[in-house]
């Protein structure tokens, strides 16, 4: 997070072109950090669009369709958006400039043990540090998504976490203002069987699907499946990683989150049309890799690798 403001004022100053409008989001810890961003924020409408910037391939990252779109009231057919990937749509389509929009992201944890280790607080005062933050994006007419860290599986109190525990964080959020909750298997542990339980039981605490989004980590391969499990429950926003990149510093062993180029060929397979160009996605999350020392991740991306050298 040491360069968080100078990305962001980059990202203000000259927006890359796409075909979807990009979301980006900001992670704010407290307060200290709300006013970091507010001061660069507020420099948005003074911001000019770069006249000729010429491309550069491949493709920089950013999120495809954004960060914190539900697609719930929408065609049930309609692609699951999958967050933190990359703008690999079709080629045929027009790339424009446009203002990016700003969410702000907060996060907390599923168990007191793992919210102390990262945030150094308690799950109370995290939720005390998050009212100003609220009160204050509302203020300004910006979105904000809150996760909930170790919600299947914490690396300091087991597998077994309370789906209660979850499901009254998750209301508390909300009903501070938050528009949208990820809950993050940051671990990997969660397994089909007990993502159920959880979903049922946000569920049945009023929590509704279009305002959640899963974050699933494939450190014991269970991603995928969990991801189905995400849909019959009517879950439209999956958070990704193109290449699987990312980790959790807290949670030994844990692997980046699942792979957007596995997320999308999964949809595809079931009959999802996302619009995406998964060898594009596939050159991408290479390229990326192979920029932060890093190799890739996720099964799709690599089989679709192999098939472009062998056919070549």
């Amino acid at each position: 997070m040491a360069n968080s403001s100078e990305i962001l004022s980059h990202v203000l100053k000259a927006p890359p072109s796409s075909v979807e409008p990009m979301i980006y989001q900001f992670l704010v810890p407290n307060s200290k950090g709300l006013d970091n961003f507010l001061s660069i924020y507020g420099s948005r409408n003074t911001r000019q669009p770069p006249s000729n910037a010429p491309p550069t391939p491949p493709p920089s990252p950013g999120p495809d369709n954004g960060p914190a779109l539900n697609t719930s009231s929408q065609d049930p057919n309609a692609m699951p958006s999958t967050t933190s990937g990359v703008d690999a749509m079709s080629s045929s389509r027009t790339s424009t400039t446009s203002i990016p929009e700003i969410e702000l992201s907060i996060f907390t944890a599923a168990t007191e043990s793992f919210t102390r280790k990262n945030t150094n607080c308690s799950i109370a005062e995290s939720l005390e540090r998050f009212a100003p933050i609220m009160s204050t994006a509302k203020d300004h007419a910006i979105r904000v998504r809150a996760y909930i860290s170790v919600a299947l599986g914490c690396p300091y109190e087991g597998p077994d976490v309370d789906p209660h525990a979850v499901a009254n964080l998750a209301v508390s959020l909300l009903e501070m203002g938050a528009d949208e909750i990820s809950v993050a298997d940051t671990t990997g542990m969660g397994t089909a069987p007990r993502t159920t339980q959880l979903l049922r039981t946000l569920k049945e605490a009023g929590v509704a699907s279009e305002d959640m989004a899963l974050h699933f980590h494939d450190t014991y391969g269970m991603a995928l499946v969990n991801t189905v499990v995400g849909l019959e429950y009517g879950i439209r926003t999956f958070d990704s990683a193109v290449a699987g990149l990312g980790g959790c510093p807290y949670s030994p062993g844990a692997t980046g989150n699942v792979a957007t180029e596995d997320l999308t060929y999964l949809f595809e397979s079931l009959g999802l049309k996302t619009g995406i160009d998964l060898q594009k996605m596939a050159e991408i999350g290479e390229w990326i890799s192979g920029e932060v020392g890093k190799r890739v991740e996720g099964r799709a991306g690599k089989a679709v690798l192999a098939k472009l050298r062998a056919d070549r």
